[in-house]
C-alpha cells in the first residue's frame, strides 16, 4: 500500500516497525528487499545493531528530522508500520521523562523475578490510572511508569497530562487496513511457516555469530524467540512453527486493539493488495492532498 501511494503521490517511505530499525533482521521482520522497493526511498530501516538500545523516543526525533529532510525535497512522507507506539510518539509527541536510571531498574526486574505480577501492583498503589492503561504482563512500560513515579516521587499520568511535544507543520491522514480475522489468520501462519521455510533459522544462526548476544532486544519477538529456541533444543520445529504462529496472532489482537483508540483513524476493510482497498486509499490521499 505504502509503495502505491508513494508511486501515485511522489513519496517516500519511512518505516514505523521497531524491529525494522535493527540490523540483520530481515526475514522475520518482513523487511522489504531493496529489490522490490520499486527505486522508492526507504528511511528508518536498518540503522541500528540488534545490541543497542533504542526508545520511542529515539525514534520520534529520527523520524521528525526524516520528515523535515523529504518535505524539503518536495516529496510526500508516508509512514507505513504497525507499531502504534512509535506512531503516536511521532505524532503526538512523548512527555519529558528522567533519563534512565538503572540501579533502580535492577531492584525492580528483580523483584519482578521473585513474585512476578508485584510490579504492576505497586504500580496500582502509586499511580492507578496509569495502572489500569497498562498490562500487566508488559513488564517494560510497567517498569518504567514506576520508575517515573519513585524518581520523581508524582504520578506518572499526572506528568503525561501535563502536555507533550506533538509535531507541528503537517495535516496528517491516517489510514489503517482491516481485514477479516477469518482471511487475516491463516495468512499470518502461511507466513510465520513461509519464514521457517525460508531461512529464518540460518538468519539467527548467521546473527549470533557476529557476535549478538541471545539476549538482544529483537531476538524477544516472535518467530525469533522460536528460533532460539529450536536451536537451544527446547522445540522442535513444528513446535516452533506452531508458538510463533499462536503469537503472531495474539500480538494482531493487540494491534487492532491499540489502533482502535487512535484518533481520526480511516479503516480500510481489507488488505493493502485488493485493487479496491487501493483505489480508496488512493482517493482518500487525493482529497486529503488538495485539501
Amino acid at each position: 500500500m505504502a509503495l502505491v501511494l508513494a508511486e501515485e503521490f511522489n513519496g517516500e517511505v519511512v518505516n514505523c516497525d521497531s524491529l525494522q530499525v535493527f540490523r540483520y533482521f530481515d526475514i522475520g521482520t518482513a523487511k522489504l528487499p531493496l529489490h522490490q522497493r520499486c527505486g522508492i526511498l526507504h528511511h528508518l530501516i536498518d540503522i541500528i545493531n540488534p545490541d543497542e538500545l533504542f526508545t520511542a523516543g529515539e525514534y520520534a526525533r529520527l523520524a521528525r528530522q526524516t520528515l523535515a529532510e523529504i518535505s524539503a525535497r518536495g516529496k510526500l512522507p508516508i509512514v507505513a508500520g504497525g507499531t502504534g507506539f512509535y506512531l503516536r510518539a511521532l505524532l503526538d509527541g512523548l512527555f519529558e521523562g528522567p533519563s534512565r536510571d538503572q540501579p533502580l531498574r535492577d531492584r525492580l526486574a528483580a523483584r519482578e523475578a521473585r513474585r512476578p505480577g508485584s510490579l504492576h501492583r505497586l504500580l496500582t498503589r502509586f499511580d492507578s490510572a496509569a495502572a489500569g492503561k497498562i498490562h500487566a504482563n508488559d513488564v517494560p512500560k510497567v517498569m518504567r511508569a514506576l520508575e517515573v513515579c519513585l524518581v520523581t516521587r508524582r504520578p506518572v499520568s499526572e506528568l503525561f497530562r501535563q502536555g507533550r511535544d506533538a509535531l507541528r507543520g503537517y495535516r496528517t491522514l491516517k489510514l489503517g487496513l482491516l481485514p477479516d480475522r477469518d482471511i487475516l489468520y491463516p495468512r499470518l501462519d502461511a507466513r510465520c511457516a513461509w519464514m521457517f521455510e525460508n531461512g529464518l533459522v540460518d538468519e539467527v544462526r548467521h546473527i549470533l555469530s557476529l557476535g549478538f548476544p541471545a539476549s538482544c532486544k529483537p531476538f524477544e519477538s516472535h518467530g525469533y524467540k522460536q528460533t532460539l529456541q529450536l536451536l537451544n533444543g527446547e522445540l522442535h520445529l513444528r513446535d516452533a512453527v506452531f508458538y510463533a504462529q499462536r503469537n503472531t496472532r495474539n500480538y494482531a489482537k493487540r494491534q487492532l486493539t491499540w489502533f482502535r483508540r487512535e484518533s481520526e483513524l480511516v479503516w480500510l476493510r481489507g488488505f493493502g493488495d485488493a485493487p479496491e482497498v487501493r483505489q480508496m486509499a488512493l482517493a482518500r490521499v487525493s482529497a486529503h492532498l488538495t485539501g
